[in-house]
């Protein structure tokens, strides 16, 4: 349950709450009740709340009326800020604000591990610890990087450029994850280490690298073949950048992305606005599009208009996805 603020002025409502709490504390079940107040702490609901959170836990109105909590009510905070609470206000309500810079990423690589495939405790030795090593060696020095020197047309936070590039790598781990008709053996672990390099360096180029503009971009091209290294088995080709190539799994290498697809030919009974002739760009947004939305992740399609998203992406579902995909286009107006 929901309470404090009254949504039409944003004023502290003591009705709201009365009435949460008055039906909580009526219930005689020996079910726990969580009453949540949503929204930026202010003093002069706070003060409103102050027999509530000492030790009476009674909340008195303006009407006199006194209803006491039970044993089995709990009250919770979801906060926007600490700008204007007390000290006082803090410790009474328990509330721990973090700023999501001074959490850092270290804490969503931790998670994120946990969730592996439980096949790579078929090589306990290697393939956790390699995730390790590249997290280490690749995620936390390019983000770094890039916050200095690749500037954003929209910004982002650190954390969730992290979560873009886990989700990313989510798709590439489902093959590994034991099914009903399919177990995974150690050789098919042992064939994804010896390919896991290319495929985190590509999740990376498609999260942490692809929100900054094309200056950007050739700046983070130098910077992660620089990580990569001169000996890497999986070594991009010097020509173009880190965004011209796709690492295939099947191959064990980079390819060019027009080399992807087969040859395009044009039909010859098409009409002329039926004709789609796939770029650089379609192709390499159609690929990332399609993994994550076969894996039910959710995508959303940023930029300016006339970029080609609408026409890409009703070509990809309709035409390139499974048969258990469709589409239900929603038209807004500017």
């Amino acid at each position: 349950m929901y309470g404090g603020l009254d949504p039409a002025t944003n004023e502290w409502n003591d009705g709201i709450a009365a009435i949460l709490v008055a039906e909580a504390s009526k219930d005689e079940s020996p079910d726990k009740h969580w009453i949540m107040f949503d929204g930026p702490v202010d003093a002069l609901w706070i003060e409103s709340m102050n027999t509530v959170l000492d030790d009476n836990k009674k909340l008195c109105l303006n009407s006199g009326a006194i209803i006491n909590l039970t044993p089995r009510m709990t009250m919770m905070f979801e906060v926007e800020d600490l700008a204007v609470a007390s000290p006082a206000t803090v410790s009474r309500c328990g509330m721990i604000y973090m700023e999501p810079g001074a959490l850092g990423i270290q804490p969503l690589i931790k998670s994120w591990m946990m969730k592996l495939p439980s096949s790579f405790k078929l090589r306990p030795k290697t393939a956790a610890p390699l995730f390790e090593k590249l997290f280490a060696h690749y995620l936390e020095p390019i983000i770094n990087y890039t916050r200095k020197n690749c500037p954003e047309p929209v910004m982002t936070v650190d954390n969730n450029l992290c979560n873009s590039m886990f989700r990313l790598l989510d798709c590439f781990m489902m093959p590994y994850f034991d099914t009903e008709l399919k177990k995974v053996t150690a050789d098919e672990v042992e064939d994804l280490e010896q390919m896991l390099e290319g495929i985190f360096v590509f999740c990376l180029v498609w999260s942490v690298g692809c929100t900054t503009t094309p200056e950007g971009r050739s700046k983070f091209n130098i910077k992660i073949r620089d990580l990569m290294g001169k000996d890497n088995k999986y070594k991009m080709p010097n020509q173009g950048s880190c965004y011209d190539y796709k690492f295939s799994t099947e191959k064990k290498e980079w390819i060019y992305w027009t080399d992807t697809i087969s040859e395009f030919t044009i039909d010859s009974k098409a009409q002329y606005n039926e004709i789609i002739v796939p770029t650089f760009d379609s192709i390499r947004m159609k690929f990332v599009k399609g993994t994550l939305l076969k894996q039910k992740k959710h995508v959303l399609s940023p930029g300016p208009t006339g970029t080609g998203k609408t026409v890409n992406i009703s070509n990809l579902i309709n035409l390139e996805m499974p048969e258990e995909f469709s589409s239900v286009p929603l038209t807004f107006s500017a």
